[in-house]
């Protein structure tokens, strides 16, 4: 029996393993929709909001499932909406396929309605895009696209005309000019050669003060690193991008690097003498050893990225797993001068006990470091997190502690927002049996995110633990932008650009049949999370938190400091409030180390605090 090339496509993917694609509907694609009817909606048609939210859906399948994650969108408009999405998982290095409909062939170069030179669209972000033509392109290019994006770990694109879509497919022929395919993609994993090895034991046994860096990168070698930091006598920071390689609750992880950051991980990097990255691209030069500080070496599988941000004396091109397996045996165990791991530790444990001082802080009303540190004693350890871009992603980078088998991701190198939500739809498609979290904030949550709890409110009844906690730090600012103002330029706070209306979340939640609360006092903190992880349903926890408690790292420059100070004395709006937060932050790392601590209103947010009190809103 005859098929056409649009069901031909949707048995390839199936043939891939796909199991769901992240689409939105439109003209352009009505071939493949009937196809999808005709198979029994199989890979599943997951129906977004809109393209972008579709593709950002695709990158978070694929940042934690480990699989490729595939997207669909019609021609012109659909195909436009999906770039920010795509960017996202190219510049992330996250594989993600997306097909794309076209105007008919008879109509390219006439200027038609909704017509887009999509091959030029799509020419930077896809690392291969081909536009099919007749059918015995296929199945080629939908092998190509899949082979492509998993082993480069990258975007691409397969363009299909309307009336492509709708011709009899035909397979490639024993001919000339015809190009026959096969499913498959074998795992190929560079191994660095002995003499590079060699130079990079010399380098790591030479040193005194070790420090290791961590990405995405690292993921799988978990137990080599964690018998490297041993036999090295290191300390591990994590790019963020690699918060959920290591848990936190290893004396040695230092937690977070960069702006938002840890004070450890500064400390880690401002003292060592030796440095090994592994799989990771951290830009930000500043928060690495001064140049002429420390000997470094680099490990990476893709050799494009290798050599950069720091002057590496040894790059290792190579999987992280085997690389550091092979590396093991050629290092020396320090068995002198161990004081620099336990002041690595010391510092560690110091640092956690001034974020625990730090969300004690009162607040008007809500102090938002509050609402996240308690989140960390409740989530099980196989809790998947998406953080949003903005403000939250500080508290999610500091007071949250992977364990277990948590996972957790954010927007690294686009920072886009509105990823939050969209991600943790994707994490559910992927683990359905996992509790997973959003932490957004309010102004990511009015880009898109309130439009996607539409979507989980369409598909939550499928999935075989309906929770997905949608938690918005509402503070009625752009808050992270504010402060990058404060702090980078000295301006003080523009209100028309910043200032954000108060949108009922909880309620709006409520309207379609999910749950939500609304969260006005400090004491109500830890009600809201055990009420929200006992929910049937996905719940949004609408936290009214105070904008003046700075998201600024402790150790940010003398010249950082001026700038927001000389910003507020120009007349910031939240003047008095900024300053008063600013120094009880502050306040707290001095204070580390005493007796007295206590949450909000004498709540700690520990687990098995009793005495919850009414929630806003709540059913």
């Amino acid at each position: 029996m005859s098929i056409k090339v649009s069901d031909h496509v949707l048995q390839r993917l199936r043939e891939w393993g796909v199991e769901h694609v992240f689409a939105y509907a439109g003209d352009g694609i009505n071939g493949l929709l009937a196809a999808w009817g005709r198979a029994d909606n199989r890979p599943m048609f997951v129906q977004a909001r809109h393209e972008e939210t579709a593709a950002l859906q695709a990158v978070g399948y694929a940042k934690f499932s480990g699989r490729t994650g595939v997207c669909a969108a019609t021609s012109g408009p659909g195909a436009i909406h999906l770039l920010n999405g795509l960017y996202d998982a190219k510049l992330d290095h996250v594989p993600v396929v997306a097909i794309v409909g076209q105007t008919n062939r008879s109509a390219m170069g006439g200027s038609y309605q909704q017509e887009v030179d999509l091959l030029s669209l799509f020419k930077d972000v896809a690392e291969y895009c081909e536009m099919v033509t007749v059918p015995q392109q296929l199945p080629n290019v939908i092998d190509r696209a899949m082979r492509t994006a998993a082993a480069r770990r990258t975007v691409t694109a397969v363009i299909i005309p309307a009336d492509v879509q709708e011709l009899e497919y035909s397979p490639p022929e024993h001919a000339f000019k015809m190009v026959p395919s096969s499913l498959g993609i074998a795992p190929s994993l560079p191994v660095p050669g002995d003499d590079d090895l060699a130079r990079a034991a010399e380098v790591l046994n030479a040193g005194k003060k070790p420090a290791i860096l961590i990405g995405q990168g690292a993921r799988g070698a978990e137990a080599e690193i964690d018998r490297l930091a041993d036999l090295l006598g290191a300390g591990v920071a994590k790019a963020l991008l690699g918060k959920d390689v290591l848990p936190d609750d290893l004396p040695y992880v230092t937690g977070a690097i960069g702006l938002l950051g840890t004070r450890p991980s500064y400390e880690l990097m401002r003292d060592c003498d030796t440095l090994l990255v592994v799989g990771s691209s951290f830009p930000y030069t500043q928060f690495l050893p001064e140049f002429d500080q420390a000997r470094a070496v680099q490990i990476d599988i893709d050799p494009f990225m290798v050599g950069l941000r720091y002057p590496f004396e040894v790059n290792l091109v190579g999987d992280a797993k085997t690389t550091l397996a092979r590396l093991l045996p050629l290092l020396d165990r320090k068995k002198k001068n161990r004081r620099w791991r336990e002041t690595v530790e010391k510092n560690t444990a110091r640092w956690w006990e001034v974020m625990e001082r730090r969300a004690a802080v009162e607040a008007d009303p809500i102090n938002p470091e509050y609402v996240v540190h308690t989140l960390d004693a409740f989530l099980p350890e196989d809790t998947v997190i998406a953080a949003d871009s903005g403000s939250a992603t500080n508290w999610y980078a500091r007071h949250l502690r992977m364990r277990g088998r948590m996972r957790g991701s954010v927007s690294g190198t686009l920072a886009t927002m509105g990823c939050g939500v969209p991600y943790a739809l994707g994490a559910k498609f992927a683990h359905p049996g996992r509790l997973v979290v959003a932490l957004v904030g309010d102004g990511a949550m009015q880009m898109n995110g309130m439009a996607e709890l539409v979507t989980a409110a369409k598909y939550w009844e499928d999935w075989e633990d309906p929770r997905l906690i949608v938690a918005v730090l509402n503070n009625r600012d752009l808050n992270q932008v504010t402060w990058e103002m404060r702090a980078m330029t000295g301006a003080p706070q523009f209100l028309p650009s910043q200032a954000l209306p108060d949108v009922p979340y909880a309620e709006f939640a409520r309207s379609i049949g999910l749950e939500g609360a609304r969260v006005e006092k400090p004491g109500d903190v830890t009600g809201a999370w055990e009420w929200a992880l006992g929910a049937d349903r996905p719940c949004v926890l609408d936290f009214v938190t105070d904008p003046a408690v700075p998201p600024i790292p402790p150790h940010a420059s003398l010249d950082q400091i001026e700038a927001a100070a000389v910003a507020v004395l120009k007349g910031d709006s939240d003047r008095a409030a900024v300053l008063r937060q600013g120094f009880r932050a502050k306040v707290q790392e001095m204070l580390a180390g005493h007796t007295g601590r206590s949450g909000p209103k004498g709540r700690t947010g520990r687990r098995g605090h009793t005495g919850r009190t009414r929630l806003a809103g709540k059913r």
